[in-house]
């Protein structure tokens, strides 16, 4: 009962992660949308310019989206893997012979990363702070490669100390089967350095010192519609070495330890989650005070220092979707695993040659693409209100394109926060109803098969998009900064190849903001949700009222 009680926890804790990341990213993407249309392409002023009507909710939203939806994110993702190692431990010889220091293994990881995450904290801004524009990226990767080198013993430490020598029942086909205590450390470790891999290939992925994100500001010489090419390209390519990290963490865990195993690697993965926070909220309040000194007026000296602190900002929020992105797929894997043995699930009946499984996994591979369909159209919405709103005032209000009038900021506001809290209710009722019309109507095999569909289609999908938006996001800053002699042969601010990569940025915002994110937790909502209702599939619809009802 009090495992079942955890996993209702779970639950809510994603059920306001998919509002908070979904409204949240409807909020910001609209308002940043809308400024940049209609601010740097239409009437050719810079980013945050007090003239621009939609300033205000742009900054507001940089809030919203990024720092509290990804906090609501990954605190669903930490409540997730806990819930999932609990419960599938209180199923084995742990949980039966009530070996409590034992069943804590999984919050005491978390609690060890913290404590890690408050010494690498210090090494960045007591020990090695960064002096220069140039060091402000690796001062940031470096707390990173830090708090996971710091973690590994932590681990091997708490493995020895708080589980028995050997425990069994964690193998739901050969419950006699034999798990030590070193395997549980194999298992939290391979999570943990699979997590720093994808953090490093997300750097080199989005960040404008490396050569692809250079290749696509290049691209951006021959107009908008290569640098659209070049962005999507780079993110289809940027899923192979993370798929790669998730698929060697997952082999190595289930090996060891199964299902149990794999909710460790989850959790190892989130433990260094407190420095994947703090350098994920580093992007937008560099980003805020950009925008408080372009409004201000402040000097360019201060404008170019906010700007290269954004630019790492950017790379930095990049990161820190990926370290959320890889956790969820192996968040949603354990939680699948749970399920299972919460329905009666057996080997045999989620086999993928099983008609209703395989139908299953189709229908889930598809509901993501319904998903980022139905959260980009509403993006697009929004940002078609606030552009109209945008260029009314321009139109009417006297003075505001010289700068002697006040523009009305709180309109702008209001339209993204209606538009947010309307246009998250049906990709929401998409999430939460699609496990219950399945699991009442077609039973828990196809549940099952939706499940894994929707967790392979998901992972890809949120890498590619998060990474493309990224990338096109720091094209165009690589190309207004003009640091470098290529930088400067792309045009100053306002050039035809900058204007292509504001277009290309405006198209990546939803994508990286928006859509790609919300997707960890579609694939972790619904897992987390089939795990509470299993009980009443398994009693009351097993084979589904369809099937039933039809015959079959």
């Amino acid at each position: 009962g009090l495992f079942e009680a955890i996993a209702g926890y779970g639950l809510g804790g994603s059920s306001i992660a998919l509002f908070g990341r979904v409204g949240g990213g409807i909020y910001t993407k609209a308002a940043d949308v809308g400024a940049d249309l209609v601010g740097k392409v239409e009437k050719d002023i810079p980013e945050d310019d007090p003239r621009n009507p939609a300033t205000i909710a742009d900054n507001v939203g940089d809030n919203v989206g990024d720092i509290a939806g990804m906090g609501a994110d990954l605190f669903g993702s930490f409540a997730e893997s806990t819930c999932a190692a609990l419960v599938i431990a209180s199923l084995s010889s742990i949980g039966e012979q009530h070996m409590w220091a034992a069943m804590m293994f999984p919050l005491c990881v978390t609690a060890v990363g913290i404590l890690v995450s408050f010494v690498t904290t210090l090494v960045a801004t007591d020990i090695k702070p960064a002096s220069q524009i140039s060091e402000i990226e690796s001062s940031l990767k470096l707390q990173l490669v830090l708090s996971t080198v710091l973690m590994t013993p932590c681990v091997y430490f708490l493995a020895n100390s708080l589980l028995p020598a050997e425990f069994t029942g964690l193998f739901t086909d050969d419950p006699a089967k034999v798990t030590k205590n070193y395997y549980v450390f194999y298992c939290v470790i391979s999570g943990l350095w699979a997590g720093l891999l994808i953090g490093l290939v997300t750097e080199y992925y989005t960040s404008n010192r490396y050569q692809p994100v250079k290749d696509v500001a290049d691209s951006c010489k021959t107009g908008a519609a290569t640098n659209v090419i070049f962005g999507l390209a780079l993110g289809y390519k940027s899923t192979i070495i993370p798929i790669f990290a998730i698929a060697i963490s997952i082999y190595v865990s289930h090996t060891l330890a199964a299902m149990y195993g794999v909710a460790c690697a989850a959790l190892g993965m989130l433990g260094v989650l407190s420095t994947c926070l703090a350098i994920d909220a580093y992007g937008p309040i560099s980003d805020n005070a950009g925008g408080i000194a372009e409004m201000a007026y402040m000097g360019d000296d201060i404008r170019e220092r906010t700007d290269a602190l954004d630019a790492a900002g950017n790379t930095t929020a990049a990161i820190g979707k990926g370290f959320a992105i890889g956790s969820a797929a192996l968040v949603s894997l354990a939680l699948f695993g749970a399920y299972v043995q919460r329905a009666n699930v057996l080997d045999k009946d989620a086999s993928i040659l099983t008609p209703r499984v395989f139908c299953g996994m189709l229908v889930g591979a598809m509901l993501p693409y319904w998903f980022s369909a139905m959260t980009m159209k509403s993006v697009g919405k929004a940002a078609l209100a606030m552009v109209e709103e945008v260029r009314e005032q321009f139109r009417t209000i006297p003075g505001l394109m010289e700068g002697t009038g006040t523009p009305d900021y709180k309109r702008c506001v209001e339209i993204s926060t209606k538009a947010s809290l309307a246009e998250m209710v049906p990709p929401g009722v998409l999430v939460m109803g699609s496990p219950i019309v399945c699991g009442v109507l077609f039973g828990t095999q196809t549940l099952a098969g939706m499940l894994v569909g929707s967790l392979v289609s998901s992972v890809q999908l949120a890498i590619s998009m998060s990474n493309t938006g990224g990338a096109w996001d720091n094209a165009k800053k690589y190309i207004e900064a003009g640091a470098s002699d290529h930088a400067a042969s792309l045009g100053p601010k306002g050039s035809e190849a900058h204007k292509a990569a504001v277009t290309g940025d405006t198209v990546g915002d939803p994508l990286k903001d928006t859509s790609g994110p919300a997707l960890n937790i579609v694939m972790k909502l619904m897992a987390v949700e089939s795990l509470v209702f299993a009980p009443f599939f398994y009693a009351h619809t097993r084979d589904g009222l369809l099937f039933r009802l039809l015959g079959v």
